[in-house]
């Protein structure tokens, strides 16, 4: 067993989720001085459980790659209270949710769904893409100014993609998007988020079962095609990718439009240098981290950490947003710089959780961000900033409406 070099006498502190307001695009201030003061903390979780608050982007890295942390969701303890995650958390993973599995139960899952998401296959579907996001970007000058952007844009685009690709009716969108909407919600109940997770379930065991009998070109016929996943597994995995696809990559897409009208040189640089477009991506990632509550582990032994135990059976929770502003890996960390290397940030994850779609999600916001400033060089917030609704009622931040005009 390791032993500890030192042992914290901090004091247990909960998680930061308050925003300054003002700052939309700023993680919880009390996050800063705490990676300052000490990057691992110790962190009491409503349950009353005892564990870690993770805030630097080395010490992020390392709990991320490190296999004696658990992502099982049986170990994880909610360090804010959310009904619906404490009571998922109760439980193991369903089947095929590889997220909340370690390896080889992920490593099973996973390795069928890798060679749907390679750089190749993505950059195949880039031109594909590229027409959707004319299509909408059409259609939001015809209907004219104003509008939500993110109604005619932002939820569109990643929704009709991910229905594409899966195999899952665009026409089906309204119920799934309202049940995924649900399940993300942090004020959701107990019985109401399993009810809306039972029902999207439901739909993609049904709708996988079809597939197997009269398969399609499509994701999810693919992987009905291996014998060996019944339909719960088909389910689980469909439910992962369907939620994960359209609820992260719509928010980036809003949210990152409100950034850059705030950031209107940013926005002019995005606009005027197609070369600045990969690395803007990147830096929008790590800027905004839509992830903003952070992701959490579980130690399944004595680990020794920055100096301290962590026990078997303690949660160890990173805050992503913190890591993603740590001046020690970024320069200037809160600020928006589209022309910086952000290489490395933690906006997809990190270690063999790190997501799946990360190359489908780079190639939707280099696709839709451009060509919106493009298309509407004019483009402007179409209510003051601080009437603009932000998620921070919701387990994926963003915004709930972003109405523009030009």
């Amino acid at each position: 067993m390791p032993e500890a070099s030192s042992t914290t006498t901090w004091e247990p502190i909960t998680l930061p989720t308050a925003r300054r307001g003002g700052c939309p695009f700023d993680p919880p201030p009390e996050l800063a001085r705490l990676r300052e003061e000490r990057p691992l903390r110790r962190l009491s979780f409503p349950d009353g459980h005892l564990g870690w608050l993770v805030t630097s982007h080395a010490l992020a890295r390392t709990v991320m790659a490190d296999p004696r942390f658990s992502a099982r969701m049986e170990l994880r303890h909610t360090p804010i209270h959310r009904p619906v995650a404490e009571r998922l958390t109760s439980r193991p993973a369903p089947p095929g949710f590889f997220i909340a599995m370690d390896p080889p139960d992920h490593t099973h899952y996973r390795r069928l769904l890798t060679g749907q998401f390679t750089v190749r296959r993505m950059n195949q579907l880039h031109p594909w893409i590229e027409r959707v996001v004319e299509e909408h970007l059409d259609a939001m000058e015809q209907a004219g100014p104003p509008v939500d952007l993110v109604e005619a844009f932002a939820l569109p685009i990643p929704s009709l993609v991910i229905c594409e690709l899966l195999g899952v009716p665009y026409a089906d969108r309204d119920d799934f998007q309202r049940h995924s909407s649900t399940m993300v919600r942090l004020d959701t109940g107990a019985d109401e988020g399993m009810a809306a997770m039972a029902a999207l379930t439901a739909y993609l065991r049904e709708l996988a079962v079809r597939k197997r009998a009269e398969p399609t070109d499509d994701m999810l016929s693919g992987l009905a095609a291996h014998q060996e996943l019944n339909e719960d597994e088909l389910a689980g995995m469909a439910l992962l990718l369907l939620v994960a696809g359209h609820e992260t990559t719509a928010n980036m897409i809003g949210l990152g439009t409100f950034a850059l009208l705030q950031h209107p040189a940013q926005a002019e640089a995005l606009r005027s240098d197609p070369a600045l477009t990969d690395g803007a991506v990147e830096e929008l990632m790590r800027y905004l981290t839509v992830i903003h509550n952070g992701t959490g582990r579980a130690a399944l032994e004595d680990v020794e950490l920055d100096g301290e135990l962590i026990r078997e059976g303690e949660n160890v929770w990173v805050s992503l947003s913190a890591a993603n502003r740590d001046p020690a890996r970024f320069s200037d960390p809160d600020e928006l710089d589209l022309g910086r290397a952000a290489s490395g940030h933690l906006g997809f994850g990190h270690g063999v959780h790190q997501c799946l779609g990360q190359q489908l999600a780079r190639i939707e916001l280099r696709s839709a961000l451009p060509a919106l400033f493009r298309r509407f060089p004019t483009l402007r917030l179409a209510v003051p900033a601080e009437e603009v609704p932000t998620r921070t009622d919701m387990n994926i931040y963003g915004v709930h409406r972003l109405p523009v005009a030009w």
